[in-house]
């Protein structure tokens, strides 16, 4: 591939993916300050999840069909860019809740449509993609860094008044916002995923033009719906059913990790300065590099079940730290490097599985199947529950029993990798009887 186009792809995958990381970590601890009620937040939480199984079932396959993928790109982060900078300034549900939404629904799609383009204009797609797709990781990472200056207490380094550049660097760093000042500014995320999106509307028009896709011959408008019947197959409903819960369980990480942490100790939480959130929560998507590194030799040594089971059991790990050693900084953040595990060696281990087990003519659907509890039915389970559990069954007057709190996730994520060690067991990879159903269900 031509190296100017490469880097090209690359930025758009660090910008599609910054858009995402800027706003999503602090959301959860800001929607409280609005007074929304634990249902209000649930809405606008959901709006993401399903945003996606919109985009699932119908929205992506409209794009994909109709409409060259980079003006696509560049009309939806252009609308979704204005939509989510404009929730910086506003305080009621029905604005804030119709915005998001529109935000998420033209979002969602180009997700994929990111990933149609690179695609497109690879020559050896095994080898290149991966590269490609690391930017998307890597914008991740970089949409926490910013906040380390945006998110500061400006009045207080004043008050300090440091002289020379390392006295007033180390001053900002470790004058974060808390409390109300810290909701206050949350607003900043909107406002850098807003300027983030628009840059990446522009920078669409840049991109090689990749013309829409014409419909293949045979293949059913309805074809998730064929796919169902994939789960007539006993280990994929397993599997299934353990993916719901365990994308929960990893939803409910996002929904709670960036307010534990900003809470101060002596109500119960880890007591990090609001600048610093994003950045310590980011060490795990800088785990999840290194990890998928040796992804590939931990399935070969220990196989398709065991390594899910690990994936599992680090969301059990990393919330019983969270419950029984909150005041431990250090460890809370050491902590941190098991998303890595807990995304590779489960989500990705599931696709790949899908992969590589099932033959072609069924591998769609059934990506299509585990896609919709990982991005769609697992994050609305999780945003259903996740602001009633923090903000009334674990939470007497205005303090969070943060111990109590992420018993629950941690008893769930055991329970699922129970489950996955007894009920799933998935028939040798060349049972020519499992291939025959698949193709059948599909």
């Amino acid at each position: 591939m031509n190296t100017s186009i490469r880097n090209k792809l690359f930025v758009m995958m660090v910008l599609e993916f910054f858009i995402w990381g800027a706003w999503l970590p602090l959301i959860f601890g800001y929607l409280p300050s609005l007074e929304f009620s634990a249902s209000q937040q649930s809405w606008i939480l959901n709006a993401f999840p399903i945003a996606a199984i919109v985009g699932m079932f119908f929205s992506n396959q409209f794009a994909d069909r109709n409409f060259s993928a980079e003006r696509f790109l560049a009309f939806s982060h252009l609308v979704g860019g204005v939509a989510i900078l404009s929730l910086a300034w506003v305080t009621s549900f029905w604005p804030f809740f119709l915005l998001m939404l529109l935000h998420c629904l033209v979002y969602v799609p180009t997700i994929s449509i990111t990933n149609s383009i690179a695609f497109a204009n690879m020559k050896d797609a095994q080898k290149e993609f991966g590269i490609v797709r690391m930017g998307g990781t890597v914008g991740w990472i970089l949409a926490a860094w910013p906040f380390t200056f945006i998110l500061v207490d400006w009045a207080k380094v004043k008050e300090v008044n440091p002289q020379g550049f390392v006295k007033w660097l180390g001053t900002v760093l470790s004058s974060g916002l808390t409390g109300e000042a810290l909701q206050r500014g949350t607003t900043w995320t909107f406002i850098v995923a807003g300027v983030a999106s628009l840059v990446l509307a522009a920078f669409s028009l840049t991109l090689p033009h990749t013309p829409p896709k014409p419909a293949e011959t045979g293949v059913s408008k309805l074809a998730w719906l064929e796919s169902m019947k994939l789960l007539g197959i006993p280990f994929i409903l397993v599997l299934w059913l353990v993916t719901l819960l365990d994308a929960g369980v990893h939803n409910l990480y996002f929904n709670w990790t960036g307010r534990f942490l900003g809470t101060a100790a002596e109500q119960g939480g880890v007591g990090i300065p609001g600048n610093w959130i994003m950045p310590v929560m980011s060490v795990g998507q800088i785990a999840e590099i290194i990890t998928m590194l040796f992804l590939g030799a931990t399935l070969k040594r220990l196989g398709w079940r065991t390594t899910m089971i690990i994936g599992i059991m680090g969301h059990a790990a990393r919330f019983a730290v969270y419950a029984f050693f909150p005041q431990n900084k250090e460890l809370i953040i050491l902590v941190q490097v098991l998303h890595g595990i807990c995304y590779a060696f489960f989500f990705a281990t599931v696709y790949i599985f899908v992969d590589e087990f099932f033959p072609k003519d069924a591998r769609a659907s059934a990506q299509g199947l585990f896609n919709l509890m990982i991005l769609g039915l697992g994050p609305l389970l999780a945003n259903a529950v996740g602001p009633k559990l923090i903000g009334e069954t674990f939470n007497k007057a205005g303090v969070v029993d943060f111990k109590s709190l992420f018993l629950v996730p941690c008893a769930a994520a055991i329970a699922a990798a129970i489950a996955l060690a007894i009920f799933f067991r998935p028939p040798a990879k060349t049972d020519t009887k499992l291939a025959g159903t698949a193709s059948t269900a599909h």
